[in-house]
């Protein structure tokens, strides 16, 4: 017999049956365990209900096919034995009009079977059973529904933070239960979080469950990323997917491991009309663990692995749905602007001038934007392209703890939920390095204010009134004794922003007070200047302006 046909509603406790007073079940045989569930109620009184049911039922019948002798020979034990191989849960026995007990044979039989026995009472209808279990069913509905509800609500939260793709997996394995994992087109693990499923042992040949959630990846994961390593050794499987396959262990039955098996994604409308397709997906079980795997876009090699204890009927509708989110934040989609883009950086390496490419990245007036996370961890590249995405630019650099977008001046910046901001003013192609300088003061100014957003005030001043000649030779001549000293410059230049303020300016460099003040105080002996003079300050902000 197949494994039975369960439908995506989520099936009933035989215990929440037994406790429902107005029907008046009574388990007289078979074991008590709290796990068991049925799928739904069907009324037989055939002899041999083998070949109409398919498996998880609540089997009831009043005992009209028992012929008189039957306690006398096998019949019972036959009968119960079909039930068991046709996958029933539990059978229901109804008292009268024919039978005014639970024949003890029966009773025996269900014992040796162990297949639940329920007494169901005269004045409990069979109909009134189904629906008993249709309403629970129907409430359990309900429940499951909310939860994938709220965990696509969570799920879409988390992808919005500054580092999303973590927070997606911390999400999910949550939601879940369990463990979630980002493999790479390599297959190396790029991110995981949750409970230490991944951990247990078992499966064939010793792989633990982390290896086998590495191996069932391969089978969703597109042959042109990954290829084969060598042909699948005897006992071994390969499933196909969209996209191709890699083989995947599948021991002789009793094993105690199922074959891998594809299924269509089950991501909601909305998002999965964002992604065009959903995910298409793998399962395996293996040492009492459900695996899953989820292929994040054709082409791209993602993948999306889920380890977990026990397997809700959502949780592959929730799964789907981190996939696409996931898809969604790793995709670099080809397309005619990624390709002008590509055209861009290479006529820039072959010695082309910005003013030449811009064209090329479509904008013709730039602003550049300086950003930095709220948390003490380095900006990862998926979180910058997250970002630039908001931003409205795919035009991204990550260096060190800074990102920096190259924006369009039409689209305006505004803040970003986990990032603090510098945005430079408008600027052409030509002024791009001085548009960069101009964020990240501004950055600097905005993390010690403590603002999500600063923005670079440039307006006529008395850097108009100056020739660019004449202007930096006077701030390479005053700043010559700096020239090897950049923390002194970026020390004292964000001390004169911020009008002199310790605390400010160690906020903004990430330093202690007393080291702002030892530097400043260096500053001013190889200068030897008072720095509380204004008209100094004015001079020495007018030379660190220069770029």
């Amino acid at each position: 017999m197949p494994d039975p046909a369960v439908p995506p509603t989520p099936p009933v406790p035989l215990a929440a049956l037994l406790a429902r007073e107005d029907l008046g079940l009574r388990q007289i045989a078979g074991p008590s365990d709290p796990s068991t569930v049925i799928h739904w109620a069907h009324t037989s009184e055939m002899a041999d209900p083998y070949p109409y049911l398919l498996g998880g039922e609540l089997l009831l019948t009043a005992g009209v096919h028992i012929p008189e002798a039957a306690g006398s020979g096998t019949y019972f034990d036959d009968y119960v034995s079909r039930v068991v191989a046709a996958g029933g849960a539990a059978l229901g026995f109804g008292l009268a009009p024919v039978h005014d007990t639970v024949p003890r044979a029966l009773v025996a039989a269900c014992d040796a079977w162990e297949l639940p026995l329920l007494e169901v009472p005269p004045r409990t209808t069979f109909s009134g059973v189904a629906r008993a279990v249709w309403q629970l069913m129907a409430q359990a509905r309900h429940a499951e529904l909310r939860r994938v509800t709220e965990a696509q609500q969570s799920l879409a939260a988390a992808a919005s933070r500054p580092d999303p793709v973590p927070s997606v997996l911390r999400q999910l394995a949550q939601r879940v239960g369990g463990w979630a994992v980002l493999y790479g087109p390599d297959g190396v693990e790029i991110a995981a979080a949750g409970r230490g499923t991944e951990r247990a042992a078992g499966g064939l040949g010793g792989l633990d469950v982390r290896d086998a959630l590495a191996g069932l990846a391969r089978v969703v994961r597109p042959t042109t990323q990954v290829p084969s390593p060598g042909p699948a050794p005897t006992g071994q499987a390969a499933t196909a997917g969209p996209g191709g396959s890699q083989p995947v262990g599948r021991p002789a039955p009793g094993g105690g491991r199922t074959s891998p098996t594809t299924t269509p994604g089950g991501a909601p409308a909305a998002i999965s009309h964002a992604a065009h397709t959903a995910p298409a997906s793998a399962t395996d079980t293996v040492a009492g663990v459900h695996l899953a795997a989820y292929s994040l876009g054709a082409g791209r090699g993602f993948v999306l692995g889920v380890a977990a204890s026990h397997r809700e009927p959502g949780d592959h509708t929730i799964a789907s749905v981190a996939a696409v989110l996931l898809s969604l934040l790793t995709g670099e989609h080809q397309s005619g602007s990624e390709a002008a883009r590509s055209s861009a950086l290479v006529r820039l390496l072959l010695g082309a001038s910005a003013k030449d490419v811009a064209p090329l990245l479509g904008g013709g007036r730039w602003v550049v934007v300086h950003a930095r996370p709220d948390t003490s961890t380095a900006p990862d590249p998926v979180a910058a392209s997250a970002l630039g995405a908001a931003l409205g630019s795919p035009l991204i650099d990550v260096a060190r703890e800074v990102v920096r977008v190259l924006l369009p001046a039409e689209r305006e910046p505004g803040p970003q939920p986990g990032w603090t901001l510098g945005v430079s003013a408008v600027a052409g192609p030509a002024e791009w390095a001085l548009a960069d300088a101009q964020a990240e003061r501004a950055l600097a100014r905005a993390r010690a204010l403590r603002a999500e957003l600063v923005r670079y005030g440039a307006r006529p001043a008395l850097a108009d009134l100056v020739p660019e000649a004449d202007a930096e030779a006077h701030a390479r001549a005053l700043l010559a004794r700096f020239e090897n000293a950049p923390a002194l410059t970026d020390t004292l230049r964000t001390w004169l922003s911020l009008h002199g303020s310790w605390d400010r300016t160690a906020v903004a460099l990430d330093v202690h007070r007393n080291t702002v003040r030892q530097r400043i105080a260096k500053c001013a002996a190889l200068l030897e200047l008072d720095l509380d003079d204004p008209d100094v300050r004015m001079e020495l902000w007018f030379a660190l302006r220069r770029p």
